[in-house]
């Protein structure tokens, strides 16, 4: 993988330990590429952390993963279904692999609350200290879908 893409993938989880939201934080490492500043990137992802919105939905960096396939090969026409289409295919293969590596696609999966019940109306976020960051796995999700975005655009690049 490219130093580039590598920095990409640090630059995510660097974005998370200081305080971000996971999908903001993978987002916002790769929205240059798609002339987005880091601003706007992280205004764009906000309301997909805690599994959209802190529901414990789909995860926040799975979310961040289906924002980056739309920057990169979403369509712009309304009748382009070919184009739909084939943005489709690779959202679907991404979060294939990202649920292959993580055993799921779904925030409450992912953070072992599992039959727990998700309480709602509760929009504060976690306090973030060491306590925080020992317990969840989240870190490495932003991780897992950095690189799996990261080896994408890599393989991409291969092809063309």
């Amino acid at each position: 993988m490219s130093q580039d893409l590598e920095e990409r993938i640090q630059r995510a989880v660097e974005n998370f330990m200081s305080g971000y939201g996971c999908s903001q934080s993978v987002v916002a490492a790769f929205a240059d590429l798609y002339g987005f500043d880091d601003i706007m990137a992280k205004r764009i992802a906000a309301g997909f952390g805690g599994g959209v919105g802190r529901m414990r939905m789909m995860c926040g960096t799975v979310s961040a993963l289906v924002i980056l396939v739309g920057l990169d090969c979403g369509q712009t026409e309304g009748s382009d279904r070919e184009g739909k289409s084939a943005c489709y295919k690779v959202v679907q293969e991404l979060l294939e692999e990202f649920k292959q590596r993580n055993g799921s696609i779904i925030c409450a999966d992912l953070l072992g609350l599992n039959g727990c019940p998700v309480v709602k109306n509760t929009y504060m976020p976690d306090e973030r200290n060491a306590e925080y960051y020992k317990q969840r796995p989240c870190a490495k999700k932003v991780e897992s879908a950095a690189r799996i975005f990261a080896e994408y655009l890599q393989k991409k690049a291969e092809i063309e």
